[in-house]
């Protein structure tokens, strides 16, 4: 197949390069426009989201999108400005990628293009599907803004799949790159409570779960990214520990939280959601790594110890 990817260079968009190149794929990446003196190579494809622009012809053709771009929501603090750009770099790229498709003459089969579990909100430990209604809240709304910016592309009779994604770990960065400084050091413990649920997905299930999303035409809507198996903060930061070898005794109570982060604490860092992938599992999906312990000592490259 021929895959056109925008985000490519950052955590996920690397390793589905990496793995569609290994599978015999033709990869094909978004690109920042660059003016005439850095035209866009053989494998780019130039855009420029802001000013509404994209090499429509280059898209002529390609077999399935995949849509990663966005700004990172761990860049402190949340002023209005950053939430007003994590906004727009999500609703705005989507909105161009998807009607642009939707005009091709031979428009993709599929468009993959990312979401959140930040569409649930907090939700306690309510078990959350692909079927819960959106929460409120920030990321709640973005997400709801982010999925709604593909209807240019389904109306025009392209499958669209919107993955909510959990939290990705990697040893390569991500959200488990801040974690690991101050568990290695002994400092680790409980965010708040450690009664918050966290969904959470190994990058290697990730990876293997939009390459199902691509292949399985019964996909279509939001999905949920997610392991089968997601805990409370207290057993994160348990297994984590252990992975390390490293006492996790220091709790961060919610107060501290709050006042050195504000609204991205309650939003990132408090908000619980025990989101389950009920349509993975329906389409048979096969996690990798489903378990949080064996999952970190996967992306950590440590050894059990039993």
């Amino acid at each position: 197949m021929r895959i056109a990817i925008s985000g490519s260079s950052g955590l996920i968009g690397t390793a589905l390069r990496a793995r569609f190149q290994s599978d015999g794929h033709e990869t094909l990446r978004l690109v920042r426009s660059r003016g005439a003196a850095g035209a866009a190579g053989e494998s780019e494809i130039a855009w420029d989201p802001g000013a509404g622009t994209i090499d429509a012809a280059r898209l002529e053709g390609v077999d399935a999108v995949i849509n990663l771009s966005g700004a990172s929501l761990a860049a402190w603090p949340w002023t209005a400005a950053r939430k007003r750009r994590m906004v727009e770099s999500r609703v705005r790229s989507t909105r161009l990628l998807a009607g642009t498709l939707a005009a091709l003459s031979r428009g993709p089969r599929v468009l993959i293009s990312a979401s959140a579990i930040g569409y649930y909100g907090n939700r306690g430990d309510t078990r959350l599907t692909e079927t819960s209604p959106a929460g409120t809240g920030f990321l709640a709304e973005l997400c709801r803004a982010w999925e709604a910016a593909t209807e240019p592309a389904s109306r025009a009779g392209i499958r669209v799949v919107t993955p909510r994604i959990g939290m990705v770990l990697s040893g390569s960065g991500g959200a488990l790159a801040p974690l690991l400084l101050p568990f290695r050091f002994g400092l680790g413990g409980n965010l708040g409570s450690g009664r918050q649920y966290m969904s959470w997905i190994a990058l290697d299930d990730l990876i293997g779960a939009i390459a199902h999303m691509i292949s399985h035409d019964t996909l279509a809507g939001p999905v949920n990214a997610a392991s089968p198996h997601p805990v409370p903060n207290a057993e994160f930061t348990r297994a984590l520990g252990r992975v390390l070898g490293r006492p996790t005794a220091l709790p961060f109570p919610t107060f501290a939280a709050r006042l050195l982060l504000g609204e991205m604490a309650d939003e990132l860092l408090l908000s619980s959601a025990r989101v389950e992938p009920a349509l993975l599992l329906a389409t048979g999906y096969k996690f990798r790594h489903p378990d949080l312990e064996g999952a970190l000592r996967a992306a950590l490259a440590r050894p059990s110890a039993r």
